[in-house]
């Protein structure tokens, strides 16, 4: 007769990375929408001009600012939590 264990359950959360140039780590960003943010700040990217971009997050950092023309690049990560 098998055994039952109780396997932990885990959810997906997406953080939004953003890499600063002359940074050595990302900056971690929780967000609800952490896909608007990314296409968001990936717009701004391709633009000319250099702009402020001001967020309130989610997470350990509850608000940032950084110039445009300072992000190097910027991805969505999946992150594994037990409920």
């Amino acid at each position: 007769m098998s055994q039952q264990f109780n396997q932990p359950q885990y959810k997906i959360k997406t953080s939004v990375l953003v890499f600063i140039k002359g940074a050595s780590m990302p900056v971690v960003l929780y967000v609800e929408n952490p896909q608007g943010l990314y296409n968001e700040i990936l717009e701004t990217m391709q633009e000319t001009s250099n702009k402020l971009i001001e967020k309130n997050t989610l997470g350990p950092v509850k608000k940032i600012a950084f110039f445009s023309n300072q992000i190097s690049c910027v991805a969505l990560q999946d992150e594994p939590y037990q409920v």
